[in-house]
């Protein structure tokens, strides 16, 4: 959908600096000197001594001066046109006053001032559809400085008051807003329905790129969705298609998987976590990606037989005997996978589960944990 003057949000704060603080404080040295860059050239005092603690960046007293006598004069010029406003203008260049002050607070990373200053601006902003892009800034602002609770509690303000009357565009946004919340909290399955739902209609390129919009619908879809709906909304899905053949990897990972072609999908599989673990939001859930899909792919091979050779399972996924037996041994000790190991015989039973008997194991269990409740409660009553 193409981002009109009416649509578009300002890349306030930068998410890309957020990203390369990320990967600076795993030892990426061009990353620092990239982020040392846009610091200077944006006089980001306040965001550089926040750096300087977390990443035991040596603080340059002389930078930090040059900056701080830089931000005081643009404060300055943003005051002088603020009152000017007041005392001279409407209210609508009064907003744009206090915006342009919150929006400044927010490029130099100055947190707290920001959050303060945006929270006037709406205070001084009547249309919905103005109030509701001030609420995007400060969610923006939330996973700039990896604040959970801001993000949460005005993606559910910005819920409200689309309720009230926002319109389509904003409303798609706060749905790619949502989904990339609920994929940094590891709600897969709900990140991928928002995805889903915004692939034709995506506008948020303050938050990302297109391509990367289309990476993280991949990532949220392939462990989540089952296999129908995977078909028809993503390995068929013309916009996809268009864009994931850029992306080698993450295409073999989707149509590997999806065609079980297995030692394909383990090396594909091997590379998209590479790539999980050097982006802020996934990196913290690729190990759990990497165990789910391997479910997922020992799941559907195991599904289309009764019982299956371990060699020639093994073959199929690239991989030696002793690995595969390990590796299915922990899964079946945890309950992930329905089979059997007959170590004897060198072959795999599965053991598809039964829904009664499994809704039958399901209400003894809640039973007991009821009834040592209730005992544990009459012990408390009779002292």
């Amino acid at each position: 959908m193409p981002v009109t003057e009416d649509n578009k949000q300002e890349p306030i704060p930068n998410l890309k600096l957020a990203q390369l603080r990320f990967q600076a404080s795993h030892g990426d040295q061009e990353a620092s000197q990239e982020l040392l860059q846009n610091i200077k050239e944006k006089n980001m005092a306040p965001f550089y001594i926040s750096l300087c603690e977390q990443l035991k960046w040596s603080l340059d007293q002389e930078l930090l001066q040059q900056m701080q006598e830089a931000n005081e004069e643009k404060l300055k010029e943003l005051q002088e046109k603020l009152k000017d406003a007041e005392e001279n203008f409407g209210d609508n260049e009064v907003r744009e006053a206090c915006l342009a002050r919150a929006q400044f607070f927010s490029e130099i990373g100055f947190k707290k001032e920001a959050i303060k200053a945006y929270r006037i601006t709406a205070e001084k902003t009547v249309p919905i559809g103005q109030r509701l892009d001030v609420v995007f800034a400060v969610i923006r602002l939330g996973f700039f400085h990896d604040d959970r609770d801001l993000v949460r509690r005005n993606i559910e303000k910005a819920q409200y008051m689309i309720e009230e009357g926002g319109d389509w565009d904003r409303k798609n946004r706060l749905k790619v807003y949502e989904a990339f919340f609920a994929m940094s909290l590891r709600q897969f399955q709900k990140a991928a329905e928002l995805f889903l739902d915004t692939i034709s209609t995506f506008i948020s390129y303050e938050l990302f790129d297109y391509d990367t919009f289309i990476f993280y619908t991949v990532i949220t879809s392939i462990v989540s969705l089952p296999r129908p709906r995977l078909k028809s909304k993503v390995v068929e899905a013309p916009d996809v298609l268009s864009v994931v053949h850029r992306m080698p990897v993450l295409s073999t990972l989707l149509n590997s998987f999806y065609n079980s072609e297995y030692k394909d999908f383990f090396g594909a599989l091997a590379s998209t976590s590479d790539k999980m673990k050097v982006d802020r939001y996934l990196a913290p859930h690729a190990s759990y990606f990497c165990r789910e899909m391997r479910i997922r792919a020992y799941s559907q091979l195991l599904e289309s037989y009764r019982s299956v050779q371990i060699e020639l399972m093994a073959q199929q996924f690239g991989v030696t005997s002793e690995f595969l037996d390990r590796e299915l041994s922990r899964f079946i000790a945890s309950e992930r996978l329905h089979c059997k190991i007959d170590k004897v015989a060198g072959i795999i039973e599965t053991t598809r589960p039964d829904a009664k008997n499994a809704q039958y194991q399901s209400a003894i269990k809640q039973g007991d944990l009821l009834l040592n409740r209730i005992q544990k409660l009459s012990r408390v009553i009779n002292i």
